[in-house]
């Protein structure tokens, strides 16, 4: 094959793959625990998210708790878990979505919310793990997941702003500091409702 045509081959490829891969970490729909499609834009927009990949016979399994404790105490705040069970590690979660599910709630009482299993590495990766992984998308957080429990943080915005690794636990105090952040700061839609409203009301017309 002359070169030119390696080149250019390699270069469709990459827009190929490039299609694959979403937008952003919420621009994508998947399927709940129960097999309902979730629109994660929809659902999550304005929201701060840890995103956790998860399993149930993992060393690691035992971040529910902590995982479940941050549920409790941010939620209300506007934080949301969601955690995706994967069998990309050694067979550490072997069980249907519907065991996954009773072993989630019966063993660590989990209410935050868990998704149909998928894949988070190689070829079979769901497309948002594709996003989440990738260099070129994702910038210095993207790379392999390591392992179980990998941890990405989501922005109000929508946009990732942290990544801590699979043994680093969800109340470890980087963990908790990126999250209070997160929780602290304004959308620049917040922002701009707070400007309308200032004028508006300097103006005797409260609107919001």
């Amino acid at each position: 094959m002359r070169p030119c045509c390696s080149i250019l081959l390699l270069f469709l490829c990459s827009l190929v793959a490039d299609a694959d891969t979403p937008a952003g970490p919420l621009t994508v729909t998947v399927k709940s625990i129960d097999g309902k499609d979730i629109d994660l834009a929809k659902t999550y927009g304005g929201k701060v998210c840890l995103i956790v990949n998860v399993a149930s016979k993992c060393s690691l399994t035992t971040q529910y708790e902590q995982l479940t404790a941050l549920d409790k105490q941010y939620r209300d705040r506007g934080l949301a878990i969601l955690a995706f069970p994967c069998d990309d590690f050694e067979a550490e979660e072997p069980g249907t979505n519907a065991e996954i599910k009773t072993f989630c709630k019966t063993t660590y009482g989990v209410e935050f919310d868990l998704f149909a299993k998928i894949s988070v590495k190689g070829e079979e990766a769901s497309p948002l793990y594709k996003y989440l992984t990738s260099p070129e998308k994702n910038g210095a957080f993207g790379g392999a997941i390591e392992w179980n429990f990998a941890k990405f943080l989501i922005d109000r915005e929508g946009k990732v702003i942290a990544r801590f690794k699979p043994d680093v636990k969800p109340d470890a105090p980087e963990v908790v500091a990126a999250i209070e952040k997160a929780l602290a700061a304004e959308t620049a839609e917040d922002e701009s409702a707070w400007s309308d409203m200032v004028i508006d009301t300097l103006s005797g017309e409260a609107v919001l």
